[in-house]
Parts: C-alpha cells; sequence; structure tokens
C-alpha cells in the first residue's frame, strides 16, 4: 500500500488564530491522523496548508478523506491542495508510477550483487505508443532509487 501525502489548505482566508491552528492540528492527532508537524501560524493566509499522510492508492478517496478529517478538526471549508506519494522504493510504488501513467505491467526485481537492485519491468509495446519509454524509465528510477530496466512484450 501506497502512503500519500495530502496538503490540504485549512485557513484559506486566514480567519483561524493562532491558538486555534494549534488546536486543530492537535485535534486532528487526536482523530489518529498522521501530519507533518508545523506551525500554521507562521505561515500567510492561503498557505496554512497541513499535509495529512493517508495510506491509499486513489487520489481522489485520499483527498476527499483528508478533506472531512481537517473540516472536522478546524471547524472550516478547507481547500484541497498538491497530493504526492512517498515513494520507498517498493514494488507498489513502480506499480503506483506505471499507475500514474494509466500502465500495467510486471515488476520482477533482482539483486545487483553489487549493492542495488535491478528492477525489471515488462510492459506491453502498444503502451510504448502513448507513453514514451524515457519518460516512463525516468520516473520509476526515481522513485525507486534503483537501476531499472524497460522490457516490451
Amino acid at each position: 500500500m501506497r502512503t500519500a501525502v495530502v496538503r490540504v489548505d485549512v485557513d484559506p482566508f486566514g480567519q483561524l488564530t493562532p491558538a486555534r491552528l494549534t488546536e486543530g492540528m492537535a485535534a486532528l492527532r487526536e482523530l489518529g491522523v498522521e501530519v507533518v508537524e508545523a506551525d500554521l501560524s507562521t505561515l500567510p493566509a492561503g498557505r496554512r496548508q497541513v499535509e495529512v499522510l493517508v495510506a491509499g492508492d486513489d487520489p481522489d478517496v485520499l483527498t476527499a478523506e483528508a478533506i472531512v478529517l481537517c473540516s472536522k478538526a478546524f471547524g472550516t471549508n478547507p481547500v484541497p491542495g498538491v497530493l504526492t506519494f512517498v515513494s520507498r522504493g517498493t514494488d507498489d510504488d513502480a506499480h503506483g508510477v506505471l499507475a500514474g501513467f494509466g500502465l500495467a505491467g510486471r515488476v520482477q526485481r533482482f539483486p545487483s550483487g553489487e549493492g542495488w537492485d535491478i528492477v525489471e519491468v515488462t510492459l506491453r509495446r502498444a503502451d510504448l505508443a502513448r507513453v514514451p519509454e524515457s519518460r516512463i524509465h525516468t520516473a520509476l528510477e526515481a522513485s525507486l532509487n534503483s537501476e531499472v530496466r524497460i522490457l516490451l512484450e
């Protein structure tokens, strides 16, 4: 399962006091929400974004979940921000990168014998007609921090 970082602007109009922002962060933690620690009161209106860590794969579902939690904790109408995924270099991360391109493939991992993994990703040749191999390769290497070999079937 992948972990998303969902950014949510909990005070887009700058109406919450520093004390209320602190209380909102505490309320999120009390709800069992994992958040990146931040002093929201030092940020200007429109940039008071909470970074919520949520497990899952569907960005729309994860964003909706984070919005509901932040609304409860802060008593505002939060605005969704950017969602990214934490990469731990796992095969789930590789499948997530492929899904981001609308692709599916087989992922196999082999030790290089030199201290790192070699990850072979098998894709359908037809998929490369709409997504350049270089984009897929670069995204996979960045996510996996491993040597990536793309094979075609």
